[in-house]
């Protein structure tokens, strides 16, 4: 056998060893999730957000997932009301909104003939109430 040939084989052996302990399952794709608003406090530690994941607004706070909606006005109420119990505490805060979500929020309100304030006000009262959501699709859960 000639030298080049052992090096030809070799490399071969090489090549099918690497390829039978390459990864054979490729994972399913991972959803892509799209930060949309943020609650920071003054030294910029995030306090919580809102994301949207397969068309679903999410609600987090200190780092846990507080709930899911398919209303971004919804959730978006709901964060600036931990907004506001943080600057009642005397934390200084910031939130921050992309114009993605902040569009969104006025299709939103105006798919339900009222103003943001109308809606704040019904959502503050039905939370104050502890009453269920009042629409399918609407419960942050």
């Amino acid at each position: 056998m000639s030298i080049q040939s052992k090096a030809r084989r070799d490399a071969r052996l090489r090549k099918a060893k690497k390829a039978a302990n390459a990864p054979t399952a490729v994972s399913a794709p991972v959803p892509a999730i799209e930060p949309h608003a943020d609650l920071r406090d003054a030294s910029g530690s995030l306090l919580g957000g809102i994301v949207r994941r397969d068309g679903e607004w999410t609600l987090g706070l200190g780092g846990r997932i507080a709930g899911y909606s398919d209303s971004p006005a919804r959730v978006l109420v709901l964060l600036q009301r931990a907004r506001d119990h943080y600057l009642q505490a005397g934390r200084d805060v910031r939130l921050n909104v992309s114009t993605a979500l902040a569009t969104a929020v006025r299709v939103d309100i105006e798919a339900r003939g009222m103003t943001f304030d109308a809606f704040k006000a019904a959502l503050e009262a039905e939370l104050a109430a502890g009453a269920p959501a009042a629409e399918d699709g609407d419960a942050v859960h």
